[in-house]
């Protein structure tokens, strides 16, 4: 995910402290039932399509312009799926942040799926029973975007 300019500037004086951030996954579905997802340059893993909410940028807004930016799919937000803060990444270059991620499950209305930015090295559809990607942040995700019902997590975040 490329660093949105305003944390750059936060970096100036914050320097590598812990930074608490919100950011947006989008669990993008298409008329099969398939996910959207991307493999990002910078890990190189597969991934959920997500990024950072600009400054007064409503969440829902950000997910489906970060859907469109890195895979040039137009979706529309159905609903809220899961709001957890993650546990803190450090990075690097020595940078930690903290974020409040708020999940959406999506539908796709548009566009071909394809690499639309640097962010991404890969971009596909695939069937909910055969993701890339089996890390308990996808499977969760997933698991609750197919589902009606609420999703509790204990003080740990993890389930």
């Amino acid at each position: 995910m490329a660093t949105p300019d305003f944390i750059r500037d936060l970096r100036t004086s914050a320097g590598h402290q812990l930074l608490w951030l919100p950011g947006v996954t989008a669990v993008v579905f298409d008329d099969a039932g398939r996910v959207l997802m991307n493999r990002r340059s910078d890990n190189r893993r597969w991934s959920l399509i997500g990024g950072i909410p600009e400054p007064g940028e409503q969440p829902a807004a950000c997910a489906v312009r970060e859907v469109r930016e890195e895979t040039a799919v137009r979706c529309v937000v159905e609903r809220v799926v899961l709001v957890q803060a993650l546990n803190p990444v450090v990075y690097g270059n020595g940078d930690v942040c903290q974020f409040m991620d708020i999940t959406f499950r999506c539908r796709a209305v548009g566009g071909e799926a394809r690499v639309n930015d640097d962010e991404s090295l890969d971009v596909g559809w695939f069937d909910v029973d055969a993701l890339p990607d089996q890390k308990e942040f996808v499977q969760v995700r997933v698991k609750q975007a197919l589902s009606d019902a609420p999703t509790w997590f204990d003080h740990t975040g993890t389930g």
